[in-house]
């Protein structure tokens, strides 16, 4: 019963708002809304490779706007760590630049061009977000480097990917 008061509730809080909000001339600015509480997952695989233990929630719970400058040192030494020998990656990121993106957890959108993830311009459902990653990582200026790191060798997904809504490969 409770949950459902709680439901209820929550409903017409958000109705309440949104009559508020839409009126004509209104300056009201809904607030910023962050998920809390779970892996954001902006980018795959990331925060499961760069934030040790220790910092999971902490990391989790971090607005975007404030995560490089707290957590891209972390991310950097975890970097050299896995790659002493990393200079600058195939997108000619230096280890600071990369992990300075790589710590704020949110994907990037091109405003124009190519939306990828090989670029870190966003990702396309069939982008190979590990295989890019590890790239990125492992794979030197030229992609090329430390070849039995530098790709997960799954070459695609198991199925294809539909062409209209929602997209997904049905299940099995």
């Amino acid at each position: 019963m409770k949950k459902v008061f709680n439901k209820i509730v929550l409903v017409a809080a958000i109705l309440a708002f949104a009559t508020v909000a839409c009126k004509k001339g209104s300056t009201v600015t809904p607030p910023p809304v962050y998920f809390m509480g779970g892996d954001e997952v902006g980018r795959p695989g990331i925060a499961t490779v760069f934030v040790t233990t220790a910092f999971k929630d902490s990391f989790n719970a971090t607005i975007p706007s404030v995560m490089a400058p707290i957590y891209q040192p972390r991310f950097q030494a975890q970097l050299m760590a896995l790659n002493p020998g990393y200079t600058t990656n195939a997108l000619g990121l230096s280890a600071s630049a990369f992990t300075g993106v790589l710590a704020t957890d949110v994907l990037n959108v091109a405003a124009s061009g190519a939306t990828t993830y090989g670029t870190l311009t966003g990702r396309g459902l069939s982008d190979d977000v590990i295989h890019t990653s590890l790239t990125l990582i492992f794979g030197g200026p030229d992609g090329t480097s430390n070849p039995g790191l530098n790709d997960d060798h799954v070459p695609a997904n198991d199925k294809p990917f539909l062409s209209s809504f929602p997209y997904l490969a049905n299940p099995w």
